[in-house]
């Protein structure tokens, strides 16, 4: 009598680096448990592809074009409130991992972090677990208990979601226009944020803005590996 072989969990990846999705896709279906059943570069192709592909998990980097990965961590949850999210990202964990685990993600892992770290992650998500680094979890759970953390904070911490992404953006060389479409808001708003952005990180000029976030987002970009 033949056993049956355990389905394999189906996982989705969204992120905006084709070499990097093909990576990781092909770390996946090495293994014997686990197959990718689709991915996506950006939100809307994401979304299209989980509801035609039925996925068990749904990996998710910080940046995409567009709507940025915290936002469609959202959007999936509001749909699909039970379907796990990892995020898998090249910045910093100690500035999104909570505010990806507000929105409703069960992960967090840094892109250079070892492939077995990865596969650990994946796992633990998809059996219902938390996954951050131990660094991570220790000053998470301080910080809920006492109010303080074990990280320094970062400046960026006061930008709220959207205005990171807006500063996000802006790093990468994007002016206002193309910021407000991608986004779907008025040019007004996002010069908006950018001026929020400017009062909390107590800059002087949309000038310095600019600057600051083109060498955070320069800092990032040598941090990522692929």
């Amino acid at each position: 009598m033949n056993s049956k072989q355990p389905e394999k969990k189906r996982i989705f990846i969204v992120d905006d680096h084709a070499m990097f999705r093909d990576g990781l896709q092909q770390l996946i279906d090495r293994e014997a448990d686990l197959m990718v059943c689709g991915d996506a570069a950006d939100a809307n192709a994401a979304m299209e592809g989980i509801d035609r592909s039925n996925p068990d998990l749904v990996i998710v980097d910080i940046s995409l074009s567009g709507k940025s990965g915290i936002d469609l961590i959202k959007v999936i949850k509001e749909k699909y409130e039970d379907l796990p999210v990892l995020v898998v990202s090249m910045h910093e964990e100690s500035l999104y991992a909570e505010r990806a685990l507000r929105a409703g993600a069960m992960g967090y892992v840094m892109k250079q972090e070892p492939a077995k770290v990865v596969k650990v992650a994946i796992r633990k998500v998809l059996a219902g677990d938390m996954h951050l680094s131990e660094r991570m979890s220790g000053s998470i759970i301080t910080k809920f208990m006492h109010g303080t953390t074990y990280l320094p904070p970062s400046p960026l911490e006061k930008l709220s979601d959207r205005e990171l992404e807006v500063f996000r953006m802006l790093g990468l060389g994007k002016g206002v226009r193309q910021i407000a479409e991608e986004m779907g808001v008025t040019i007004p708003t996002i010069n908006s944020f950018r001026n929020r952005i400017k009062e909390k990180l107590q800059l002087h000029s949309s000038t310095e803005v600019m600057l600051h976030a083109i060498h955070w987002s320069r800092e990032g970009s040598a941090k990522e590996t692929v």
